[in-house]
């Protein structure tokens, strides 16, 4: 029986997740990793599949921008789509054995892991053979509405992307689009369905039960191996303020971040941020949550390497000054869209937006 990892990852950025497919799919190639389900939850984001055609994106790219909704090209098979909180994406990663080779038998296992998965909640649902994913009703009916998305690659046997499941989904950001471009028939929700929020982790863990089950698999956990905690420090308010960039020394990669450590054993990651800010910066100062934590790929390292990290905002009053510890050799304050661009991971810029935000309430 071959086995199955599930990884239950939480918010992960979109960028990051792509990152975190490719190295799960290298390690799968080179035979390092097994079959492995990531069930996560990205920010609001549309995604344009092979075949996409984008006037099926409605919205202009001011609302969009309005909306924090990004844009992303997939090579994934399909139309445009919307991921965003409450919903439970899933990418399997799956090296197929040759009696499961056939790229409809896979489609209809992954539709049959979400449809059971939805009968637990009585919810009754099934496909409509001309459109991709599961729906509520049936096909021509007035109301048929479709609840999960399905969009996969397969190269050589191995899959990519998969589906999306709307959970406790904000419904309205399916009118940014024509949803897989399907304009005949509408979307829903578990919670819209149901009439209450659906709690995500017993969804995430009823799929991964089904998938193990279908895919004749042997269930694993898959864990974190690292959590960290990033920490914006802002000093000055509204066209004054400033953030603090720091940059690590070359034999550290030399890229600019904000301050950044591990969560050591018997750490929370409060009492991380504060003794990070102290170590490298020099600074004591209370750190505030941002209620921001996700989860990537840790460079380039196969087999992957998932860290979890936690931010949190500072700010510095006059009078103190940076003292740089060991791992970085320069730090600039620099004005917030400065700063943004200087940053080159995703997670970071969120971080400091959410604190930035977070001084103007």
């Amino acid at each position: 029986m071959s086995t199955l990892t599930v990884y239950r990852l939480g918010r992960v950025e979109y960028e990051d997740g792509l990152a975190l497919m490719q190295r799960f799919t290298d390690a799968r190639k080179q035979e390092l990793v097994g079959d492995a389900l990531l069930l996560l939850e990205h920010p609001p984001v549309l995604t344009l599949g092979r075949g996409a055609k984008r006037e099926n994106i409605v919205a202009s790219d001011e609302r969009l921008a309005t909306e924090g909704v990004e844009i992303f090209e997939t090579n994934r098979g399909g139309d445009v789509t919307y991921h965003g909180p409450g919903q439970v994406v899933g990418y399997p990663i799956f090296l197929l054995p040759q009696h499961r080779q056939d790229v409809r038998r896979y489609v209809r296992d992954v539709e049959s892991c979400i449809i059971q998965t939805l009968a637990e909640y009585g919810l009754t649902t099934g496909t409509i053979p001309k459109w991709p994913g599961v729906w509520i009703g049936r096909e021509g009916a007035p109301d048929a509405r479709k609840i999960a998305a399905i969009g996969i690659h397969i190269s050589r046997w191995l899959t990519t992307h998969g589906f999306a499941l709307n959970v406790n989904t904000h419904l309205p950001h399916f009118q940014l689009i024509v949803p897989c471009g399907i304009r005949e028939a509408g979307v829903t929700s578990m919670q819209k369905e149901l009439g209450h929020i659906v709690s995500v982790p017993d969804v995430e863990e009823t799929l991964a039960r089904h998938f193990t089950t279908v895919f004749e698999s042997e269930r694993r956990t898959g864990e974190v191996s690292m959590r960290t905690v990033s920490i914006a420090v802002v000093r000055g308010q509204g066209p004054q303020a400033r953030v603090l960039v720091v940059r690590r020394t070359a034999e550290r990669g030399g890229f600019w971040q904000t301050i950044t450590g591990r969560v050591e054993p018997g750490e929370t990651p409060e009492q991380a941020a504060a003794r990070e800010l102290a170590e490298e910066a020099g600074l004591s100062l209370p750190v505030r949550p941002l209620n921001y934590r996700h989860a990537f790929a840790l460079g380039e390292l196969l087999p992957p390497k998932l860290v979890e990290e936690t931010a949190f905002a500072a700010w510095l009053p006059e009078g103190q000054e940076v003292k740089l510890g060991p791992e970085h050799d320069a730090h600039e304050w620099l004005e917030p869209s400065a700063a943004l661009q200087r940053l080159p991971f995703k997670g970071l810029r969120e971080g400091v937006k959410r604190a930035l935000a977070s001084i103007e309430r």
